[in-house]
């Protein structure tokens, strides 16, 4: 009786240390592109000369 009171002991501070992370998700904004003119370039146009 006493081992199994031991051993329940021991296996639930094995188990106290324990943590559980999920997964990290990141979310990065777009970055708008202002051209000389003052207004908004798409993606691709700037590279195009078109802004």
């Amino acid at each position: 009786m006493k081992t199994r009171l031991l051993l329940a002991l021991v296996g639930l501070s094995l188990l106290s240390g324990c943590t559980i992370r999920g997964p990290e998700v990141r979310v990065k904004a777009p970055e708008v592109v202002i051209g000389d003119q003052g207004h908004h370039c798409p993606p691709g146009q700037a590279k195009k000369g078109r802004c």
